[in-house]
């Protein structure tokens, strides 16, 4: 793997993640955006949260896929793949996850949250097990699901990438058609992740190359853009309950948006920002891991305001809820370094640190990617 391919996956995580926040931002039935009660800015909204940053659960999933054969199905080791995403993936699930459950409930004895959150206290121990494992529905913290559905793609990865590698498109096909069509979920929370995964493997074990549509990228941005805009319309007319076809047309956009993300990295790469964004290591996942909490808590302070304008809160909260994270993950690498080890996964960053905007070149630089 190249300098600029790296730089490109570390790039599009904190962009793609930051995008997410805007997609949990919460509401009440009384500012849903569907209500049109702020005219362009209720549109910009589902625009945001409902089109263009759905993308970055297919994109992300897919950037795991080709990571994880980028050398190839021949030196795969499963068992120490599954030893690695033990530590990687798994145990800051575990521990984001039950910490915040554990504050739920602490909270809802205390007759704080209820309304907010799902009602921990009187839980019946089946919708305990899911609240803390996600075992049929989605964890207390919600964003987290992505980790449980990429575990279960981990674990069957080497089925995945058999079928890849010898029936590359039939699975793709097949794979399209489960997370486009109104099928069954199956063991899966979020049928994307599995289409987004196995795309990645195909790029990896296929050998395509990453940069074949790079001199296409801003033609292949606008046309992105010009889909999720398009796709934003359909749903602010048709929302909140919406029509079959409307899902399947989401879930396909959001699915191309694999192709229209990483040709904006291509683009975004060779920019100052870019290449700052593209060395900020373990930073994109505890951004991920910890947003949702800090969104669910902000929303509970905001309602004990008198400030009824829901776009000051929309607007403003997720640029704050990031400057948080971004700070208080740099103050827990300098008192905690070994916590935030744990709570990121091992991504400390520091193998980022030496990423170069794209120039062209190929190069020996390969820092250790993980999902």
């Amino acid at each position: 793997m190249d300098a600029n391919i790296s730089s490109r996956i570390n790039l599009m995580r904190i962009v793609l993640i930051s995008g997410i926040v805007f997609v949990h931002v919460p509401h009440d039935p009384q500012t849903s955006p569907f209500l049109g009660t702020y005219g362009f800015l209720d549109w910009l909204r589902v625009f945001l949260g409902d089109s263009l940053f759905r993308v970055g659960v297919p994109c992300l999933s897919a950037i795991s896929g080709y990571l994880m054969f980028r050398r190839g199905l021949d030196t795969f080791d499963y068992k120490k793949t599954l030893r690695t995403k033990a530590r990687t993936v798994l145990l800051p699930f575990l521990l984001w996850n039950l910490a915040f459950l554990a504050l739920v409930y602490v909270a809802q004895l205390k007759n704080i949250g209820f309304g907010y959150l799902p009602d921990v206290v009187n839980a019946t121990p089946r919708e305990w097990l899911s609240l803390a494992f996600a075992l049929e529905a989605l964890p207390i913290n919600v964003p987290l699901y992505f980790l449980r559905d990429l575990l279960l793609c981990i674990l069957l990865s080497p089925l995945l990438a058999w079928l890849i590698k010898r029936y590359p498109l039939q699975t793709l096909g097949i794979l399209l058609a489960f997370a486009v069509l109104p099928l069954p979920n199956g063991i899966f929370l979020k049928k994307s992740i599995l289409f987004g995964f196995c795309t990645g493997i195909y790029l990896s074990l296929h050998r395509i190359d990453t940069k074949l549509l790079d001199p296409y990228a801003r033609s292949i941005t606008a046309v992105f853009l010009a889909a999720a805009v398009a796709l934003s319309i359909v749903l602010y007319q048709t929302g909140p309950e919406f029509p079959v076809w409307v899902d399947m047309l989401r879930s396909l956009t959001a699915l191309s948006g694999i192709v229209g993300s990483w040709a904006v990295s291509a683009l975004l790469v060779r920019t100052r920002l870019g290449e700052r964004l593209a060395r900020t290591g373990g930073l994109s996942f505890w951004i991920f891991c910890a947003h949702y909490p800090l969104l669910i808590v902000s929303w509970m302070v905001w309602n004990r305001t008198e400030i009824a304008d829901y776009r000051l809160f929309y607007f403003t909260i997720p640029f704050i809820t990031i400057a948080i994270l971004v700070a208080a993950h740099g103050l827990a690498k300098r008192l905690a370094p070994g916590l935030t080890a744990v709570l990121t996964g091992s991504r400390t960053g520091s193998s980022q640190a030496n990423a170069r905007p794209d120039t062209g070149r190929r190069s020996d630089y390969s820092p250790q990617q993980r999902t």
